[in-house]
């Protein structure tokens, strides 16, 4: 099995409306009906919400920030799922079942496992997640 990220781009919203309920509605069929791949995911708030972050002058320099995303695009990034796939023709399947995809558009990407060493709440050893 692969791991793949789907990136939600469409229209900016602000998901939290309530006239905005029926889509989310939709994501929720989405989430039950491809459940036994979807191993996370999150819809993000709108972008006045955002702020990036940047490091001057690499490792240790300063940190600045702006307000908002780093582009202005007519579609944002609005949401993801990290999907566990057979190969890409599955991703490519379960993503356009996203409804993003139906007014806007899912960017599939391979992801790289990363192992992160978590020290231990119980014994002084480490837990690999």
């Amino acid at each position: 099995m692969t791991s793949y990220v789907a990136l939600i781009y469409t229209p900016d919203v602000d998901w939290s409306q309530p006239e905005y309920a029926e889509g989310m509605a939709e994501y929720q069929t989405f989430g039950e009906d491809a459940a036994s791949v979807i191993r996370g995911g999150a819809a993000l708030y709108h972008t006045p919400t955002a702020t990036t972050v940047r490091v001057t002058g690499g490792k240790g320099g300063d940190v600045v920030l702006s307000d908002g995303p780093y582009a202005e695009t007519k579609e944002a990034l609005t949401g993801f799922y990290l999907l566990e796939c057979t190969d890409l023709d599955e991703a490519i399947r379960v993503a356009s079942m996203i409804p993003g995809a139906w007014n806007g558009a899912v960017e599939i990407r391979p992801a790289l496992p990363m192992t992160v060493r978590v020290p231990s709440l119980e014994t002084s050893d480490t837990v690999t997640q």
